[in-house]
């Protein structure tokens, strides 16, 4: 790597530390989650790199809409499960852009707004090894981001289907632990406060 790219990777580096730093878990897991997540994007240089093959950075959208009240999930080709878009960062260390870039190609929305700049949600979990690449660990840094209802998702080469899904239907879709709970967020981030 050149010496302006290496410096654009540590500048990267230092912010996701820094929104690391601020992200307030909901609970002691997703705690353990940003402890492990921070470590290894301390520790290794190429986080952002697919070339890791101990795990590496990836980015996740949560798309809600204006009411936070339905979700777009996507039934994942090579996972063979119902989860939010998202993928490899392939060293783009703005992981925000990753989240951003990975939703509208997963999906062909092309007007989604940031619900927020901040970190919505983290997740550590094994990619099962598969043909050459051996069994490894994605850190997943999750910003959720707002789309009109009216707008329909497209389906790419990388899923099954895409589709708009009620909160209250969601576990017909035979969702993951780490999805419940950006459905348990979104859920509390649209109920009145006293």
């Amino acid at each position: 790597m050149n010496e302006v790219r290496l410096a654009e990777v540590g500048r990267y580096r230092r912010d996701l530390l820094d929104e690391l730093d601020a992200y307030a878990p909901v609970d002691s897991r997703e705690g353990e989650m940003r402890d492990r997540l921070r470590a290894f994007v301390a520790a290794n240089g190429d986080c952002f790199e697919r070339t890791n093959l101990a795990g590496h950075v990836t980015g996740s959208a949560w798309i809600v809409d204006h009411a936070w009240s339905a979700v777009v999930l996507l039934h994942h080709r090579k996972l063979d499960r119902w989860l939010q878009p998202g993928g490899h960062a392939d060293g783009d260390g703005d992981v925000r852009r990753v989240a951003l870039r990975e939703a509208t190609e997963e999906t062909g929305l092309a007007s989604l707004v940031p619900a927020s700049r901040a970190i919505f949600d983290l997740d550590v979990h094994e990619i099962p090894a598969r043909g050459d690449e051996p069994a490894h660990h994605h850190y997943d840094v999750r910003y959720a981001f707002v789309a009109s209802r009216a707008s329909e998702p497209i389906v790419s080469d990388e899923s099954h289907a895409v589709r708009w899904v009620d909160l209250i239907d969601i576990e017909r879709f035979a969702i993951d632990d780490s999805v419940r709970r950006l459905v348990g967020k979104s859920i509390e981030r649209r109920s009145p406060r006293p």
